[in-house]
């Protein structure tokens, strides 16, 4: 089993890496088919209108997500990575003042946000919670082209012909042959045994069958540079964020409060937990404002793991940048085997498979730079996701602010204790990763759906909106 560093730490845009970067994707997969010879295409044929409409959790909290204003940047061209966030608002009133749509490449499209994107929250798409149609049509407003997709968490998309070879167990193995294929906690740890290497140098070691060694660290370096740009930003900003909760930045106010006290040398038994608490509300919020983030491994859950990685670059002297690249490496490899095994989508499992995964993540890049073994490294994971599960998705408003913000503050502090608790041990746990994985699934199979970012139920419905 194979999956990149890169597949978990997708530098983007907010709020949602399913509600906001994968509609963006899916559409411009759309676009890209339009354009190309990969479909019946009747002699003459010339599209001349686009449409798009989203179901399920989509439909629910796709406002509220921005999923609709992704769908309309994805139909004119971008994608995540390369948006500019500062701009996307004017293009969005340039196309719905139009009436049409001109992505580069293509001829002028008529699309009309207002009457061909359709929030249909009667229609569930049987694949996924996360389900989107698109359409093409020609000249004469006749239907020629019409493709499903699904946003299954992380940024992740898949076409509905993928998601049935997916769960079909027909689909071709994730990337190419790597030396160290574990697909569970129970092979990885048996792997290191046997190679005498450590979670992060397998990882590398299958990182680099795809890739040079130098081009993995400048990747590696660039997704912490994004994410220490994100706190950054984070930190500097105050005000309302949009969507209409009234909601306010609070992170710049209590980092200048810990600043204060840091210089002043006043004793603080909770400075970690302060530090960690204000780092992680700084990315959210950047977030939830739609600025530029990293998926860790979603967007809902983009603050734990930079706020634990800054924590241990400000209190631990021996923190160097060879460790922030074992952090990330160690991390992604416990990533990738959560979601093999379950889910890291708000939509299917509820938070424990966002935030959850995050902090198990978080814990065990945490345990590796502080020099734990293979075996306190997933114990470090084991505590962290064990202690997240059940969490429900049930943002107030569909908004990723409330509790998302501060779940994520709570979701660092969970994985910093955790670390210490494996580091203090030696390894033996009773209750294995696998376990607690394989317990996320179950649970999030049995969580009613009001609980799985539809905005529905919990905190949703019980908090006034004002």
């Amino acid at each position: 089993m194979f999956l990149s560093v890169f597949d978990l730490f997708k530098i983007g845009i907010g709020p949602s890496s399913s509600h906001t970067m994968g509609p963006m994707t899916a559409a411009r997969r759309f676009l890209d088919e339009v354009a190309g010879s990969d479909w019946p295409r009747p002699a003459g044929t010339r599209v001349g209108r686009l449409g798009a409409s989203l179901h399920g959790s989509l439909a629910y909290t796709g406002i509220g997500h921005g999923s609709d204003r992704a769908v309309i940047l994805g139909l004119a061209g971008e994608t995540p990575t390369t948006v500019d966030p500062d701009k996307a608002d004017a293009q969005i009133e340039a196309i719905k003042a139009a009436k049409r749509i001109s992505p580069p490449g293509h001829p002028s499209y008529r699309f009309d946000p207002a009457v061909d994107l359709v929030l249909d929250r009667k229609t569930a798409l049987p694949g996924h919670a996360n389900g989107m149609t698109f359409y093409a049509y020609d000249t004469d407003d006749h239907l020629v082209l019409r493709r499903v997709f699904y946003s299954i968490g992380g940024g992740f998309v898949v076409s509905e012909e993928e998601l049935q070879r997916m769960k079909g167990g027909t689909a071709k193995a994730a990337g190419p042959d790597v030396p160290y294929p574990f697909a569970d906690a129970a092979e990885m740890l048996s792997m290191a045994d046997a190679s005498g290497l450590s979670i992060a140098e397998m990882k590398r070691a299958n990182e680099e069958t795809v890739t040079s060694r130098e081009k993995l660290d400048e990747g590696l370096d660039a997704i912490w540079s994004a994410m220490r740009g994100c706190i950054e930003r984070g930190l500097s900003q105050e005000g309302i964020m949009p969507g209409g909760l009234k909601v306010r930045r609070r992170a710049k106010m209590l980092h200048q409060k810990l600043d204060e006290e840091w210089r002043q040398n006043r004793p603080n038994p909770l400075l970690a937990n302060d530090w960690l608490s204000v780092y992680a509300m700084a990315v959210n919020e950047e977030n939830a404002a739609g600025g530029r983030v990293v998926t860790a491994p979603t967007n809902g859950a983009a603050g734990t793991l930079p706020a634990v990685l800054r924590y241990w670059l400000h209190f631990h002297p021996d923190s160097d940048h060879h460790g922030i690249r074992d952090f990330l490496l160690t991390a992604a490899a416990i990533g990738g085997i959560i979601k093999t095994n379950a889910s890291i989508s708000g939509a299917e499992v509820g938070c424990q498979g966002e935030v959850g995964s995050a902090s198990a993540m978080a814990a065990a890049g945490l345990a590796a730079v502080m020099g734990g073994s293979p075996r306190q490294i997933e114990n470090a994971a084991e505590i962290a996701l064990e202690h997240h599960l059940g969490m429900t998705c049930d943002p107030v408003a569909g908004l990723v602010q409330v509790p998302c913000i501060e779940r994520n503050a709570l979701g660092a502090v969970k994985a910093v204790t955790a670390a210490s608790l494996a580091i203090k041990g030696d390894g033996t746990h009773f209750v294995p990763l696998d376990a607690a994985i394989e317990t996320m699934r179950q649970t999030g199979l049995d969580m009613n759906e009001r609980y799985k970012e539809t905005s529905l139920g919990g905190l949703a419905v019980n908090v006034v909106e004002c």
